[in-house]
């Protein structure tokens, strides 16, 4: 394990029965910041202490479905998501307004980059679709959707960041849960590294019908809750 700080590389290693994330706070040994991952997908795992940007999750409200219109409406969003219809803001509105008001088992949260808003994350107990349930490998795993909307922030290293945001909240909203599962399209390959750097790790491929009657081949990845994040 490597957590650099400030040009400083601090090398450390994973005790037995000890998880990456609090291996990484004991390497690191920091009062300023949090640990966050550069990318876990290797053998030497890689952290970072970053003192500039500070990366959040908030619960979305009805005042974000602007923005959302706005990120869905993106050009590099439009590709992975055109099955769920034309993001109108009167669409828009109507598929994530009950989720925001907790009507559905889906949570809506909005991800910050020093106080801005960027993108957003949806996520929800697997089992709580059966239809669903059927295509993955664990129904008490919690699902996660996720996207950046902010073109700026696209390719900056955001991703694995704010799946990290994500995963220290859920993991204290959901302590129950010993899994947490994605499925990207095969051909997201940004997707998919996003994923391996956040500490996930790539199944079974399956194909999964969409709302407008397409199917979609994706690929099943989960993250062990205890060995990520303890």
């Amino acid at each position: 394990m490597v957590v650099h700080d400030r040009g400083r590389d601090l090398a450390g290693v994973v005790r037995p029965g000890e998880s990456w994330a609090e291996a990484a706070r004991r390497t690191a040994a920091s009062v300023h910041a949090e640990p966050v991952p550069v990318d876990l997908s290797s053998e030497v795992k890689q952290f970072v202490i970053d003192h500039d940007r500070v990366v959040t999750i908030r619960a979305m409200t009805r005042g974000d479905l602007t923005d959302v219109t706005r990120w869905r409406q993106s050009e590099h969003v439009r590709r992975w998501w055109a099955s769920e219809g034309e993001p109108t803001p009167e669409l828009v509105e109507e598929r994530y307004a009950p989720c925001i008001d907790g009507l559905t088992p889906t949570r809506m949260w909005v991800v910050e980059v020093n106080g801005r808003s960027v993108g957003f994350l949806q996520d929800y107990r697997v089992g709580d679709y059966p239809d669903y349930a059927l295509l993955g490998p664990d129904p008490e795993a919690i699902g996660v959707d996720y996207l950046i909307g902010d073109p700026a922030w696209v390719g900056r290293g955001l991703g694995a960041r704010m799946l990290w945001a994500w995963m220290l909240r859920a993991r204290h909203r959901r302590p129950e849960a010993t899994s947490y599962f994605a499925a990207p399209d095969h051909r997201n390959a940004a997707s998919l590294r996003v994923l391996a750097k956040a500490g996930f790790t790539p199944g079974l491929w399956f194909d999964e019908p969409q709302e407008d009657g397409t199917v979609e081949t994706v690929v099943g990845c989960s993250l062990d809750v205890r060995q990520v994040l303890g």
